[in-house]
């Protein structure tokens, strides 16, 4: 597994992400274990979380499945990189709607990274990250909580998600002027079918000093091979249902995965491990997030970290996914 530092950090981790969103909806708590187990073992440092993963009544349970894995010891804890986010409505279900449960007021910063920290069962959290902006609240606001809260220790880096190029520099413009560190990640929608993030977020983010960490780095399973899958039915139809069927419904969108699926069967190349392979190749990416529900998907991935895509293939794969290129010459001269 190869290393790099977090953006402008001295922070080192995997070039892959353990994404862990299947944690508890759709692993158990067993063999979400196996895979934490299995993904240390491949030399990945970096998990990726959030408060809401576990969703509706059991909003919170992912988290606790990575603090029970971090409560077998064994080092789990002191060699992972752990990242969280904060945003979302943490009421339980049910419960009448009520202000300050959600978002990135300092109230609401502070109230949910106590409750991570208790459900991740440690006192420290890595990256911590905005799970969506906040157009309510100012960053100066946001900064002042953060800042209290890494001069506390129970924060290290702050990141964002799915912020747009310009929230990142009005961010980080605020940071500065408080003398404080700023953004130093990015997660953002990445990927061959969705390159819009050249524009202008992958653009501020090397500006910044941010490292790009893209989420559904296979689409929804569009570039996992969904019409072979589709073709096949039996237990691969279950990657060509959901989001990735109804793209396939588009006749422009289902020649263009067809063109891609020739081209990684000429050259005898998984489709999913090159949608992986082609972002580690791309400028600004720390590191994809990759949510694996069973082991043979993480092994998967693993295989992706190792693969070296020729020019050849490249330059084929920016031929069927053209990128919009950055702004402005994306949309003027």
């Amino acid at each position: 597994m190869e290393y790099t530092q977090l953006g402008r950090t001295g922070l080192k981790v995997s070039r892959l992400v353990l994404g862990t969103m299947n944690f508890g909806p759709q692993t158990d708590e067993a063999d979400s274990h196996s895979i934490m187990d299995a993904a240390l073992d491949a030399g990945i440092n970096f998990f990726d979380t959030a408060n809401v993963y576990g969703w509706g009544e059991n909003k919170g349970r992912t988290e606790e499945i990575v603090g029970s894995w971090f409560g077998k010891g064994g080092g789990r804890r002191e060699k992972t990189v752990i990242a969280t986010k904060v945003y979302g409505n943490m009421a339980a279900d049910g419960e009448r709607p009520w202000p300050n449960t959600d978002k990135l007021s300092a109230l609401n910063i502070r109230r949910a990274v106590d409750a991570s920290l208790k459900r991740l069962g440690t006192d420290y959290i890595d990256l911590y990250q905005f799970h969506h902006v906040d157009r309510a609240t100012p960053w100066d606001e946001i900064w002042q909580a953060i800042d209290v809260l890494v001069q506390q220790g129970k924060i290290l880096y702050v990141g964002s998600s799915n912020h747009a190029g310009w929230h990142i520099a009005q961010a980080n413009e605020t940071a500065r002027r408080r003398n404080s560190y700023g953004l130093v990640s990015e997660q953002c929608l990445y990927n061959l079918a969705e390159r819009r993030a050249e524009m202008d977020v992958i653009p501020a983010a090397q500006e910044y000093g941010l490292g790009i960490i893209p989420w559904s780095p296979l689409h929804g399973g569009l570039l996992g091979g969904a019409i072979r899958k589709e073709r096949e039915g039996g237990a691969g139809a279950r990657t060509a249902g959901g989001r990735a069927a109804d793209a396939l419904k588009n006749t422009a969108v289902r020649e263009q995965i067809q063109a891609y699926e020739d081209l990684l069967d000429k050259h005898g190349l998984e489709p999913g491990e090159v949608a992986l392979a082609w972002l580690l190749t791309r400028p600004g990416v720390t590191g994809p997030i990759v949510g694996p529900r069973t082991a043979e998907q993480l092994a998967s991935a693993v295989r992706a970290a190792e693969l070296t895509l020729s020019d050849e293939v490249l330059g084929a794969l920016d031929e069927i996914f053209p990128g919009p290129g950055p702004t402005p010459e994306a949309f003027a001269w």
